[in-house]
């Protein structure tokens, strides 16, 4: 899965990137920096814990995105 997320503050889209067959667990930020993370959970929890929908142009497509990425999320009893 790959996501492109058009922010506020740059030109350039944040990319999500989960790509399961190959091992590939990447985000690259607003200002082009990028993280790069063990498994589809470390990643999903970064971006709990550090974006927000009003950090992008279209708060929706964010939320979109969240809800194809919450199979990741560990389940709470």
């Amino acid at each position: 899965m790959e996501f492109y997320l058009k922010s506020r503050d740059n030109a350039y889209p944040c990319e999500v990137t989960i790509d399961e067959d190959n091992g590939r667990y990447t985000i690259r930020k607003s200002d082009s920096s990028g993280e790069y993370f063990n498994s589809p959970e470390e990643l999903v929890a970064w971006i709990r814990d550090n974006w927000k929908s009003d950090d992008f142009l279209d708060p929706e497509e964010f939320e979109s995105m969240l809800n194809k990425i919450k199979i990741y999320l560990p389940m709470v009893h």
